[in-house]
Protein backbone atom coordinates (compact mmCIF):
# COMPACT_ATOMS: atom_id res chain seq x y z
CA UNK A 1 0.00 0.00 0.00
CA UNK A 2 1.36 3.18 -1.03
CA UNK A 3 2.54 6.02 1.73
CA UNK A 4 1.59 8.79 -0.08
CA UNK A 5 -0.76 11.65 1.01
CA UNK A 6 -4.56 10.33 1.29
CA UNK A 7 -7.57 11.82 -0.64
CA UNK A 8 -11.09 11.05 -1.22
CA UNK A 9 -11.82 9.00 -4.09
CA UNK A 10 -15.16 9.70 -6.05
CA UNK A 11 -16.75 6.43 -4.34
CA UNK A 12 -16.20 8.53 -1.04
CA UNK A 13 -12.99 6.45 0.65
CA UNK A 14 -10.11 7.63 1.38
CA UNK A 15 -7.35 6.39 -0.46
CA UNK A 16 -2.98 6.81 -1.04
CA UNK A 17 -2.86 10.07 -3.88
CA UNK A 18 -1.09 8.09 -6.09
CA UNK A 19 -2.87 4.96 -5.97
CA UNK A 20 -6.37 7.46 -6.72
CA UNK A 21 -4.69 8.97 -9.48
CA UNK A 22 -3.68 5.26 -11.17
CA UNK A 23 -7.13 3.99 -11.09
CA UNK A 24 -8.11 7.42 -13.03
CA UNK A 25 -5.32 6.85 -15.81
CA UNK A 26 -6.66 6.12 -19.20
CA UNK A 27 -4.26 4.05 -21.51
CA UNK A 28 -4.17 7.30 -23.61
CA UNK A 29 -2.79 9.05 -20.60
CA UNK A 30 -0.34 6.91 -19.25
CA UNK A 31 0.79 6.75 -22.93
CA UNK A 32 1.94 10.34 -22.62
CA UNK A 33 3.20 10.64 -19.68
CA UNK A 34 5.31 7.31 -19.05
CA UNK A 35 2.66 7.19 -16.26
CA UNK A 36 1.05 3.68 -14.92
CA UNK A 37 -2.64 3.22 -16.59
CA UNK A 38 -5.13 2.13 -14.63
CA UNK A 39 -5.50 -1.44 -16.31
CA UNK A 40 -3.93 -3.79 -13.84
CA UNK A 41 -6.21 -2.22 -11.26
CA UNK A 42 -9.21 -2.94 -13.14
CA UNK A 43 -8.16 -6.53 -13.75
CA UNK A 44 -8.25 -6.56 -9.78
CA UNK A 45 -11.63 -4.46 -9.71
CA UNK A 46 -13.13 -6.66 -11.99
CA UNK A 47 -12.76 -9.86 -9.72
CA UNK A 48 -13.23 -8.30 -6.53
CA UNK A 49 -16.54 -6.92 -7.83
CA UNK A 50 -17.71 -9.53 -9.21
CA UNK A 51 -17.00 -11.45 -6.15
CA UNK A 52 -18.75 -8.95 -4.05
CA UNK A 53 -21.44 -9.24 -6.19
CA UNK A 54 -22.07 -12.80 -5.69
CA UNK A 55 -21.86 -12.64 -1.97
CA UNK A 56 -24.90 -9.98 -2.38
CA UNK A 57 -26.56 -11.78 -4.49
CA UNK A 58 -25.96 -15.39 -2.28
CA UNK A 59 -27.29 -13.41 1.15
CA UNK A 60 -30.16 -11.16 -0.17
CA UNK A 61 -31.74 -13.92 -2.36
CA UNK A 62 -31.34 -17.17 -0.40
CA UNK A 63 -34.37 -18.44 -2.57
CA UNK A 64 -33.08 -17.88 -5.67
CA UNK A 65 -30.98 -21.42 -7.41
CA UNK A 66 -27.94 -21.27 -9.09
CA UNK A 67 -28.75 -20.41 -12.57
CA UNK A 68 -30.75 -17.67 -11.50
CA UNK A 69 -28.04 -16.04 -9.11
CA UNK A 70 -26.06 -16.31 -12.19
CA UNK A 71 -28.02 -14.56 -14.85
CA UNK A 72 -28.48 -11.86 -11.95
CA UNK A 73 -24.66 -11.11 -11.38
CA UNK A 74 -24.21 -11.14 -15.69
CA UNK A 75 -26.07 -8.33 -15.13
CA UNK A 76 -25.11 -6.15 -12.65
CA UNK A 77 -21.28 -6.18 -13.66
CA UNK A 78 -21.74 -5.88 -17.01
CA UNK A 79 -19.91 -2.99 -18.49
CA UNK A 80 -23.47 -0.85 -19.62
CA UNK A 81 -24.73 -0.92 -15.77
CA UNK A 82 -21.06 -0.19 -14.69
CA UNK A 83 -21.08 2.52 -16.99
CA UNK A 84 -24.62 3.97 -15.38
CA UNK A 85 -23.63 3.49 -11.61
CA UNK A 86 -19.88 5.64 -13.06
CA UNK A 87 -21.86 8.38 -14.76
CA UNK A 88 -24.48 8.42 -11.56
CA UNK A 89 -21.30 9.22 -10.02
CA UNK A 90 -19.51 11.87 -12.28
CA UNK A 91 -16.95 9.87 -12.77
CA UNK A 92 -16.02 10.89 -16.13
CA UNK A 93 -14.95 14.38 -14.77
CA UNK A 94 -12.55 12.52 -12.45
CA UNK A 95 -10.78 10.89 -15.55
CA UNK A 96 -6.93 11.37 -16.71
CA UNK A 97 -7.21 11.43 -20.49
CA UNK A 98 -4.86 11.79 -23.34
CA UNK A 99 -5.37 14.73 -25.90
CA UNK A 100 -6.77 12.42 -28.43
CA UNK A 101 -9.19 10.39 -26.04
CA UNK A 102 -10.30 13.40 -24.89
CA UNK A 103 -11.22 14.89 -28.22
CA UNK A 104 -12.54 11.47 -28.85
CA UNK A 105 -15.34 11.46 -26.29
CA UNK A 106 -13.84 9.05 -24.59
CA UNK A 107 -14.65 11.00 -21.24
CA UNK A 108 -18.01 9.46 -21.72
CA UNK A 109 -17.50 6.13 -23.44
CA UNK A 110 -19.08 3.45 -21.94
CA UNK A 111 -16.28 1.41 -21.43
CA UNK A 112 -13.74 3.85 -20.14
CA UNK A 113 -16.12 4.78 -17.54
CA UNK A 114 -17.13 0.97 -16.79
CA UNK A 115 -12.89 0.45 -16.39
CA UNK A 116 -12.57 3.33 -14.04
CA UNK A 117 -15.12 2.27 -11.41
CA UNK A 118 -13.42 -1.65 -11.39
CA UNK A 119 -10.05 0.19 -11.00
CA UNK A 120 -11.33 1.97 -8.50
CA UNK A 121 -12.91 -0.68 -6.82
CA UNK A 122 -9.50 -2.50 -6.94
CA UNK A 123 -7.61 0.22 -5.55
CA UNK A 124 -10.04 0.50 -2.60
CA UNK A 125 -9.79 -3.35 -2.13
CA UNK A 126 -6.09 -2.61 -2.06
CA UNK A 127 -6.02 0.38 0.55
CA UNK A 128 -9.49 -1.09 2.67
CA UNK A 129 -9.44 -4.73 1.77
CA UNK A 130 -12.83 -6.82 1.05
CA UNK A 131 -15.10 -6.17 3.02
CA UNK A 132 -15.32 -2.26 2.47
CA UNK A 133 -15.34 -3.14 -1.15
CA UNK A 134 -18.57 -5.34 -0.62
CA UNK A 135 -20.25 -2.93 1.38
CA UNK A 136 -19.57 0.15 -0.98
CA UNK A 137 -20.69 -2.32 -4.04
CA UNK A 138 -23.60 -3.21 -1.85
CA UNK A 139 -24.74 0.47 -1.68
CA UNK A 140 -23.70 1.51 -5.22
CA UNK A 141 -25.45 -1.19 -6.74
CA UNK A 142 -28.17 -2.01 -4.46
CA UNK A 143 -30.90 -0.46 -6.89
CA UNK A 144 -29.42 -2.22 -9.63
CA UNK A 145 -29.49 -5.70 -8.13
CA UNK A 146 -33.02 -4.96 -6.96
CA UNK A 147 -34.14 -4.18 -10.36
CA UNK A 148 -32.68 -6.84 -12.32
CA UNK A 149 -33.67 -9.56 -9.86
CA UNK A 150 -37.28 -8.49 -10.59
CA UNK A 151 -37.00 -8.02 -14.09
CA UNK A 152 -36.38 -9.52 -17.26
CA UNK A 153 -33.30 -8.51 -18.91
CA UNK A 154 -33.04 -6.98 -22.23
CA UNK A 155 -30.45 -9.43 -23.35
CA UNK A 156 -30.23 -8.03 -27.01
CA UNK A 157 -29.65 -4.82 -25.53
CA UNK A 158 -26.57 -5.99 -23.65
CA UNK A 159 -25.39 -8.36 -26.25
CA UNK A 160 -25.42 -5.49 -28.69
CA UNK A 161 -23.32 -3.25 -26.63
CA UNK A 162 -21.09 -6.00 -25.49
CA UNK A 163 -20.28 -6.78 -29.15
CA UNK A 164 -20.34 -3.38 -30.25
CA UNK A 165 -17.21 -2.69 -27.74
CA UNK A 166 -15.58 -6.32 -28.70
CA UNK A 167 -15.90 -6.78 -32.34
CA UNK A 168 -17.14 -3.53 -33.69
CA UNK A 169 -19.89 -4.71 -35.07
CA UNK A 170 -23.95 -5.73 -34.34
CA UNK A 171 -24.77 -9.52 -33.72
CA UNK A 172 -26.74 -11.17 -36.31
CA UNK A 173 -30.00 -13.06 -36.12
CA UNK A 174 -31.34 -15.71 -38.60
CA UNK A 175 -34.79 -18.06 -37.90
CA UNK A 176 -33.63 -21.73 -37.89
CA UNK A 177 -36.55 -23.70 -37.47
CA UNK A 178 -40.30 -23.04 -37.15
CA UNK A 179 -41.81 -25.97 -35.43
CA UNK A 180 -45.38 -26.76 -34.78
CA UNK A 181 -49.13 -25.82 -36.16
CA UNK A 182 -49.75 -22.21 -36.84
CA UNK A 183 -51.62 -21.14 -33.85
CA UNK A 184 -48.49 -22.97 -31.19
CA UNK A 185 -45.43 -22.32 -33.05
CA UNK A 186 -42.14 -22.93 -31.59
CA UNK A 187 -39.65 -21.02 -33.38
CA UNK A 188 -35.94 -21.25 -33.07
CA UNK A 189 -33.22 -18.54 -33.74
CA UNK A 190 -29.04 -18.62 -33.66
CA UNK A 191 -27.42 -15.20 -32.82
CA UNK A 192 -23.92 -15.23 -34.06
CA UNK A 193 -21.30 -12.55 -33.34
CA UNK A 194 -17.71 -12.61 -33.59
CA UNK A 195 -17.18 -15.80 -34.85
CA UNK A 196 -19.42 -17.15 -31.67
CA UNK A 197 -23.06 -18.42 -32.21
CA UNK A 198 -26.02 -19.49 -30.12
CA UNK A 199 -29.36 -20.76 -30.29
CA UNK A 200 -32.86 -19.76 -28.55
CA UNK A 201 -36.49 -20.69 -28.52
CA UNK A 202 -39.97 -19.28 -28.39
CA UNK A 203 -42.98 -18.66 -29.29
CA UNK A 204 -42.04 -15.95 -31.18
CA UNK A 205 -39.30 -14.59 -33.13
CA UNK A 206 -38.98 -12.16 -30.60
CA UNK A 207 -38.88 -14.48 -27.71
CA UNK A 208 -36.42 -16.63 -29.88
CA UNK A 209 -34.34 -13.88 -30.37
CA UNK A 210 -33.99 -12.38 -26.41
CA UNK A 211 -33.45 -16.59 -25.56
CA UNK A 212 -30.75 -16.85 -27.99
CA UNK A 213 -29.38 -13.16 -27.31
CA UNK A 214 -29.23 -14.44 -23.84
CA UNK A 215 -27.20 -17.33 -24.12
CA UNK A 216 -24.82 -15.66 -26.37
CA UNK A 217 -24.47 -13.16 -24.12
CA UNK A 218 -23.51 -15.32 -20.88
CA UNK A 219 -21.09 -16.96 -23.44
CA UNK A 220 -19.41 -14.09 -24.17
CA UNK A 221 -18.75 -13.23 -20.79
CA UNK A 222 -18.16 -16.56 -19.43
CA UNK A 223 -20.91 -17.29 -17.42
CA UNK A 224 -21.58 -20.49 -19.51
CA UNK A 225 -19.60 -22.63 -21.27
CA UNK A 226 -19.68 -22.67 -25.70
CA UNK A 227 -20.95 -26.37 -24.93
CA UNK A 228 -24.29 -25.61 -23.53
CA UNK A 229 -25.60 -23.00 -26.30
CA UNK A 230 -29.08 -23.75 -26.90
CA UNK A 231 -31.88 -21.79 -24.39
Amino acid sequence: MSSSEQILSPLGLPLPEDLAREALTHASYANETGNPSNERLEFLGDAVLSLAVTEILFRRFPERAEGELTRIRAVVVSRPVLAEVARRLSLGRHLLLGKGAEEAGARERPSVLAAALEALLGATFLAHGYAAVRDLVEKLFSAEIERYAQEIPDYKSLLQELVQERFGGLPEYRVVSEEGPEHKKVFTVEALAGGHSALGRGRSKKEAEQAAAKRLYLVLTQEETPGSLLA
